[in-house]
């Protein structure tokens, strides 16, 4: 073999060689582009997934919260009425400390957080636990029944303040009935909202800093201490005008 056939030869191999270099080096870039951009995916789904969770779970939170407030007032309204069912003579000092129970029947949810998870498509495929979501549409339901069960019938109770006019109208009001079913939901809903954090690996220390971006920016209103004060005033203001329509209609 002569030198230019040599030479050739040597060219050819090295053209294939950096053919080959080359061919090998696109490959590695393309796996690391997008093996890369797999992994950022995968990363921002999980976090987007972690995210979407204890917005959830925040939700339920808040909810419990509300229930927790209702507990204590029933549970007061329920020790004055048997205190009064006892002691009818102390109707008339202490029926003004029904008035925390007369809002109740006020009380709503906020459902901006259940219309994403259960209008979205996407969350359910987000979230990809066909468990959690079944947990998450029982709290909802729950809530609801909750709604229906205990404010809906408080408020039918409550309906043109009869409670503060006599003994006998406010005992016509159960209650301690009215308490125990507050609590039978508020635990139910205690434990649903409690596995859905089990399930999905959320610790209590991952809500605290969840929730602390919105606390921060709620202001805090505190009840006027002279509401009481002003509510029996305008109570006595209005018995005092209808007796005396009373007498002018004779």
């Amino acid at each position: 073999m002569n030198i230019k056939t040599r030479l050739k030869k040597s060219g050819r191999i090295a053209a294939a060689k950096q053919f080959l270099l080359s061919l090998v080096a696109t490959t590695i870039s393309i796996l690391l582009t997008f093996g890369t951009a797999a992994i950022i995916d995968g990363h921002k789904k999980k976090a987007a997934k972690k995210e979407m969770v204890k917005m959830l779970i925040y939700d339920f939170d808040k909810t419990i919260e509300q229930l927790q407030h209702i507990d204590t007032v029933l549970k007061e309204s329920s020790r004055l009425e048997q205190e009064i069912a006892v002691h009818p003579e102390y109707f008339d000092s202490l029926r003004y400390k029904f008035i925390p129970v007369m809002v109740l029947g006020t009380t709503d949810f906020s459902k901006t957080t259940e219309k994403i998870f259960s209008s979205n498509i996407e969350t359910f495929s987000t979230i990809g636990n066909a468990n959690f979501i079944d947990e998450v549409s029982t709290f909802y339901m729950t809530r609801d029944n909750y709604k229906t069960m205990l404010i809906d019938t408080l408020k039918k109770d409550l309906n043109g303040q009869k409670l503060l006019q006599s003994p006998k109208d406010l005992l016509e009001i159960s209650f301690p009935e009215h308490y125990f079913t507050n609590w039978i939901f508020l635990n139910d809903l205690k434990k649903i909202r409690n596995r859905c954090a089990q399930m999905m690996n959320i610790s209590e220390e991952d809500m605290e800093k969840f929730s602390q971006q919105f606390t921060q920016d709620e202001t805090k209103t505190d009840e006027d201490p002279r509401m009481m004060e002003m509510l029996e005033e305008n109570d006595r203001a209005m018995e005092a005008i209808q007796q005396a329509r009373a007498q002018y209609s004779e």
